[in-house]
């Protein structure tokens, strides 16, 4: 009988990779409903987002989240609760049937202290009430009183499965409300439809953040931006090194406040880009068609909320530009301070070099005298040789061998001299 074949060793991962498709399922809703969703800003909050939810599922007997529990959803009674947790925010929907009572809310007494409780800053608050086709139909009276601002827009969805209707004000309750007409929608896409115009408007307020930044902004870059242009102009006027460090030292300081500014902004304009690009996503997905003398929802956001981003987008770019042009004009800058410290350096050189050459003469100069000097050392002392051979009983003619003497110890002494300077200087050319 053949050996088994060996299990195949499971990558640690695979069940995590393969789930993540299936991580933000959305709730099968039917109709009518109503949907209540809020984010939370809450940013690194985790801990305190995960204990509240627990608490939560606590209290319903529900199992209790893991420690990397991105959503979890639970069933309280004819209410469903879905709980996300996302980058830097937190959503809740809570979906229940609509008894038809003309309320807006999905919460209960118990649900509402629970989602007040929530931690980090509410940014996002939506009421959605999604109503069958057998209802009376919308009027302008009636779609008036519902949305009382007189800003309504609407589309029909999915080739006609759906209208929507909503204003995107905040009413009284600081909710803001759509409202969805059924035509021909299934549970599932219901909930896919209802998860849709949710994330419209979380993504929405999400991308927005932006723009108080890019505003407030505005005014430091422009201010940088000419800081900039004045440190260029006097660069091209710029006389003497000392002017060009001065410069430097003012790009430098420019360069460190456009970082600042940069570090404070860059996270929150990448963030508003990408929250647009979903906007967009979720529109497309809508596919929508215009109801008669009605505003499609994705005309009113491309003329409304697309200015604002385009704003932060602005302003991005705007950094980058001033930075590569700081980077620029900080190259130009050290290229002139280079080459105005290359002259230097010449300069220093020759002026090193007039310096050798005249420590060089003044050598030889000493050197010459040196010879002379101990060469009449030296004839000195043969003198007191020369006088004390008749002592000896050696009678020469002194003034004969002293005569004789200075030539041959000139010669000696000059020839020595060279010979330590040979050895203590090699290298040095004759």
């Amino acid at each position: 009988m053949a050996d088994a074949m060996p299990a195949p060793t499971e990558h640690p991962l695979r069940a995590l990779l393969n789930d993540e498709v299936h991580a933000r399922p959305h709730l099968r809703i039917g109709t009518p409903a109503r949907i209540t969703h809020l984010a939370h800003l809450t940013g690194e909050m985790v801990a305190a987002d995960l204990e509240h939810i627990t608490a939560l599922c606590r209290q319903a007997g529900a199992p209790l989240p893991g420690a990397d529990a991105r959503q979890v959803q639970l069933t309280l009674g004819d209410r469903l609760l879905k709980w996300e947790r996302h980058t830097e925010f937190t959503a809740v929907t809570i979906a229940a049937p609509d008894p038809g009572d003309g309320h807006w809310s999905a919460l209960t007494g118990a649900l509402t202290a629970w989602t007040d409780g929530l931690p980090g800053q509410r940014l996002v608050a939506v009421h959605l009430r999604i109503e069958a086709d057998t209802a009376p139909p919308h009027g302008p009276e009636s779609l008036g009183r519902l949305f009382p601002s007189g800003d309504l827009v609407g589309s029909v969805i999915n080739g006609g499965d759906a209208l929507v209707w909503t204003d995107f004000r905040l009413g009284t309750d600081g909710f803001t409300r759509f409202l969805v007409r059924d035509r021909a929608l299934t549970p599932s896409r219901a909930g896919r439809l209802a998860r849709r115009l949710l994330e419209v408007e979380t993504y929405r307020m999400m991308a927005l953040l932006g723009l108080p930044l890019a505003r407030e902004a505005q005014p430091i870059l422009a201010g940088l931006e000419r800081r900039l242009d004045e440190i260029v102009s006097r660069t091209a006027a710029a006389r003497g090194v000392e002017e060009e460090h001065q410069l430097l030292d003012g790009l430098t300081r420019l360069a460190a406040e456009l970082e600042a500014l940069n570090a404070h902004s860059r996270y929150r304009f990448g963030a508003t880009a990408a929250y647009a690009e979903l906007v967009d996503q979720r529109l497309t997905e809508l596919r929508e068609d215009p109801i008669p003398s009605l505003q499609r929802i994705g005309i009113f956001l491309e003329r409304r909320f697309r200015p604002a981003v385009r704003t932060c987008e602005a302003m991005a770019r705007r950094q980058i530009q001033l930075a590569q042009g700081v980077a620029r004009a900080s190259g130009l800058l050290r290229t002139r301070v280079d080459v105005h410290r290359a002259e230097q350096n010449v300069q220093i050189m020759r002026s090193l070099e007039r310096r050798t050459a005249t420590q060089i003469r003044i050598q030889e100069a000493v050197e010459g005298l040196s010879v002379f000097a101990i060469s009449y050392y030296l004839l000195g002392l043969l003198k007191y040789v020369f006088e004390g051979l008749p002592g000896l009983g050696l009678h020469l003619p002194k003034e004969a061998f002293t005569a004789l003497a200075v030539p041959l110890v000139l010669a000696s002494v000059w020839l020595g001299v060279r010979r330590v300077r040979r050895a203590l200087k090699p290298d040095e050319e004759h």
